[in-house]
């Protein structure tokens, strides 16, 4: 009983979080126009998920906006980390606390501020997609901070000393040093960046252009609306980002587990 209790409960976990997209999976391979009986197997919907200008251009602006902010999201959180960590401890603690208020505030506050900020105050376009890569940002940044304090807590503080020491300026030393020892935090930072750009749809809806649209308010436009045919090409959109993120998890544990055990042998 004590093996077959935990057994049961995590299976009825994994099914909760797995089988409704399992289940949107499987209709994407069919021709049914709703969720109900299944039909004859068929790729209709990843060739219009893929032959369709509409699409494409959706997705390739979302991926667009998702790497450009990523990109500079990991940049800020990267240097706000180092700068907090190698602070006093007051500034740091006030650095700390400064982060989390965007992690818990609520991000139709974050979205709409920062169109009121920005557009209202300052008088920055919507067109400009600036409001829109401001907000994605300020979304995501905290959150690559979060995920580098951790790896800059775990290095030993005296290798930077030692090689300020020997000669080398604070840039050398941060390049030669700090970066590569928490390198993996930063790649941490970037992939929670681009999953939270990814998936972001009350800020997006703040501060986007009128004629543009990100996946996720894509997605929920199109379901308001009568195509049919665009609704269900967005199942087989949605079984290819789950399926890139299960290929991306997988490569990132087997390429640990082996780096963890090409360590041990090495000792």
């Amino acid at each position: 009983m004590k093996k077959t209790i935990p057994a049961i409960v995590i299976t009825l976990v994994l099914a909760f979080l797995y089988a409704p997209i399992l289940i949107l999976m499987l209709y994407s391979f069919t021709d049914a126009t709703q969720i109900g009986a299944i039909r004859g197997f068929s790729l209709h919907n990843y060739v219009t998920l893929f032959t369709t200008p509409e699409l494409r251009d959706m997705i390739a602006g979302t991926l667009i906006l998702t790497f450009c902010s990523a990109v500079v999201a990991t940049i800020l959180g990267t240097a706000g980390a180092i700068g907090a960590f190698y602070s006093g401890k007051r500034m740091s603690t006030y650095i700390n606390t400064v982060n989390e208020v965007p992690v818990v505030n609520a991000d139709v506050v974050t979205g709409f501020s920062i169109c009121i900020l920005l557009v209202v105050v300052l008088g920055v376009s919507k067109d400009t997609y600036i409001p829109l890569l401001v907000g994605h940002v300020t979304l995501c940044a905290p959150f690559v901070f979060l995920s580098v304090m951790p790896k800059l807590k775990q290095m030993d503080p005296s290798i930077y000393e030692a090689a300020l020491d020997l000669g080398a300026t604070p840039a050398t030393a941060l390049k030669a040093i700090v970066i590569p020892q928490i390198a993996s935090g930063i790649v941490s930072g970037f992939a929670l960046a681009v999953t939270l750009s990814l998936d972001d749809y009350f800020i997006a809806t703040y501060t986007k252009p009128a004629t543009f649209d990100t996946i996720s308010t894509y997605v929920v436009n199109a379901t308001k609306g009568s195509q049919t045919t665009i609704k269900t090409a967005l199942w087989a959109l949605s079984t290819v980002i789950f399926l890139i993120v299960v290929l991306v998890v997988t490569m990132s544990n087997l390429r640990t587990s082996y780096r963890e055990r090409k360590g041990g042998a090495g000792v």
